[in-house]
């Protein structure tokens, strides 16, 4: 992981100060109150799984404190995940108490007002979670704040250790495979905290959902490419072939139907538009590699040639 801050670097005397300027100021905006300002010590460490970063934390004993006027400058728009390593720390948030321990994950809202209690030295897991690309993962949208993550057995445990090994490993990985072991991360944690409410048949259509949208998404932005297999789309969003085909059982179309009906349609746009290129242009710009194949298909899905439209 990359080292973000460390008090390693400076004198005892001069750490604490070192900590609040380098973390109210620039990392975060909070204010904070240590026990033991004259015995300081901690670092944070991070590094981005796609949306999602990923942080590990030293905290000496102390109070953390977001209020009103850190959040009027909004830095960061998401969901805090809290998975404790060693030591106890409090959430307080909208009259709330939530307990986190090396047993126990809590969830809390980073454009909300908080406080963390940190009793005594902790070590934690500290999960960003971009606030829109979570809540899809969820029934109408709605993450359980309230919901505590159990780490220690089923999801939760499970959850936890990929934490660890994402901490552990992810620093070797490219940029992509991070980011695809980031949406995976995001599945499964949303998979975990439904079913710590009891929600786990709403759980897997809410998460399964917001995976396929996720991978349209990514096949929209790759529509051009006439190398676009359904094996390179299982491969580039870190699945197997067999779960793309269960995923589009959720739709209408199976996987490659989907493909197929978005190129014409975007074909259709384009020529509906007129936007200067011939019609040959544009169904090889959109992944057609014969002209007679892309007036076939085109005339059955619409009943009309190409140029009719045009």
């Amino acid at each position: 992981m990359d080292l973000v801050f460390s008090t390693d670097q400076f004198e005892p005397a001069k750490r604490y100060a070192a900590w609040r300027d380098a973390i109210c100021d620039v990392y975060v905006h909070v204010d904070v109150a240590a026990s033991d300002p004259d015995d300081y010590k901690g670092f944070i460490r991070e590094t981005a799984f796609g949306e999602i970063m990923l942080t590990d934390i030293l905290l000496s004993e102390q109070r953390i404190m977001r209020r009103a006027h850190h959040i009027s400058s909004l830095d960061k728009d998401c969901y805090y995940l809290q998975l404790i390593q060693r030591g106890h720390l409090n959430v307080l948030q909208k009259g709330e108490v939530y307990s986190s321990n090396p047993a126990r994950g809590a969830i809390f809202c980073a454009t909300e007002q908080y406080e963390l209690q940190c009793l005594g030295e902790v070590r934690s897991y500290y999960l960003e979670l971009p606030r829109a690309a979570f809540a899809q993962r969820f029934p109408r949208e709605k993450v359980p704040l309230s919901a505590a993550i159990n780490s220690t057995q089923g999801l939760g445990r499970i959850a936890t250790e990929f934490c660890g090994m994402l901490a552990a490993e992810g620093g070797r990985l490219d940029t992509e495979v991070r980011a695809g072991l980031g949406d995976q991360l995001m599945d499964i944690l949303a998979l975990t905290l439904l079913s710590a409410e009891d929600q786990v048949g709403d759980a897997d259509g809410a998460v399964q959902k917001a995976r396929l949208r996720s991978i349209q998404n990514w096949i929209e932005e790759h529509l051009g490419e006439h190398d676009l297999s359904l094996e390179r789309i299982a491969f580039a969003n870190n699945i197997s072939l067999r779960y793309l085909h269960t995923l589009f059982r959720q739709s209408e179309m199976s996987a490659s139907e989907w493909l197929w009906h978005r190129r014409l349609q975007r074909c259709y746009d384009l020529i509906a538009r007129g936007d200067g290129r011939s019609i040959t242009a544009i169904a090889f710009d959109l992944g057609f590699n014969s002209s007679a194949h892309f007036s076939t298909m085109f005339r059955r899905k619409y009943g009309l040639r190409p140029r009719d439209l045009r």
